[in-house]
């Protein structure tokens, strides 16, 4: 799979598709607890290796929000004595409390003393970027909730772009995306009768849902978003794992949180309990206020205004 590039949906479909073939024709037996080392092992290469794909001058950073993913992301990349930048993004106005996400993600940089930026951003600016969001997205077949999930995401990673040029200038971001999926991180994984298949048709979604848009607003700035944990040797390994080290009634993405706290990441941080990146950054409590100030019931109603 070629990473930076917009792979048709036909294309990334069979990339999921024979990675699943590979682990169904394996013949390789392994423990779940060699297995977990192979995970943290290839996490590791798959993050070094696109750094190591740099030019020297290049800078880089890792989208970042305080949750597993992003946090697992730096602390590596901070052990592998890699330069580079991390950006935080949060929505307030009015009475509303400060967003978890920088709470949360200024003490982690603290902790591991990284290189570390945040911006919170009020009504207008959020409009702003939200105008800008739905302008630089693929027009909808219909505007719909999933839409809204989209604009209220993308306004994160447009914020902290936008954010690194007036810091980093960074040309390069690593990204989460795929946690969510490989390591069964949503309610839906939750709440499904087969855990791994639901799995399996997230990863095969994702091209619609997430890799679209964070495509569409990274290339609309010059700059490359590159996702570790949809390396191909990080899939194949994380869904050969079995689910109940995955998920449980207490805890999502399980083992990747162990994997965490075993690298150094401090208990507290690994086992936050995070939600998506626009509740967490609040960007959707932000739309919503913006749909009520522009006479409009449903979020769905406002940002389709926009079209």
């Amino acid at each position: 799979m070629r990473e930076n590039e917009l792979v048709n949906k036909k294309e990334w479909e069979k990339y999921i598709d024979n990675i699943r073939k590979e682990i169904e024709e394996t013949k390789e037996k392994k423990t779940e607890e060699q297995l977990k080392e192979q995970l943290k092992k290839d996490i590791i290469e798959a993050i070094e290796k696109r750094t190591n794909k740099m030019d020297e001058t290049e800078k880089f950073a890792v989208l970042f929000s305080g949750g597993v993913d992003s946090s697992l992301i730096a602390l590596i990349c901070k052990q592998l004595k890699k330069e580079f930048n991390c950006y935080c993004i949060g929505f307030r106005t009015g009475e509303m409390e400060e967003a978890k996400d920088l709470i949360v993600a200024r003490q982690i940089a603290k902790e591991l003393s990284l290189n570390y930026f945040e911006k919170e951003l009020g009504i207008e600016e959020a409009e702003r970027i939200i105008k800008e969001v739905i302008k630089i997205m693929q027009k909808p077949d219909k505007v719909d909730i999933q839409y809204v999930v989209n604009v209220g995401v993308a306004s994160v990673i447009l914020a902290c772009i936008e954010l690194s040029q007036k810091h980093g200038k960074d040309k390069l971001f690593f990204s989460g995306l795929g946690s969510e999926e490989i390591f069964a991180g949503y309610l839906r994984h939750e709440e499904a009768d087969n855990v791994h298949e639901e799995c399996w048709k997230g990863l095969r979604q994702m091209r619609g849902r997430d890799i679209i848009r964070d495509f569409a607003v990274s290339n609309n700035f010059g700059v490359k978003i590159v996702t570790p944990f949809l390396d191909r040797n990080v899939i194949k390994t994380a869904m050969k794992i079995h689910v109940s080290r995955k998920i449980n009634k207490e805890n999502k993405k399980i083992i990747l949180r162990e994997i965490a706290e075993e690298l150094g990441l401090k208990h507290e941080f690994a086992w936050r309990k995070k939600l998506g990146a626009q509740y967490g950054s609040k960007s959707i409590k932000l739309i919503d206020q913006l749909t009520r100030k522009k006479g409009f019931r449903f979020k769905k109603e406002y940002l389709a205004s926009l079209l």
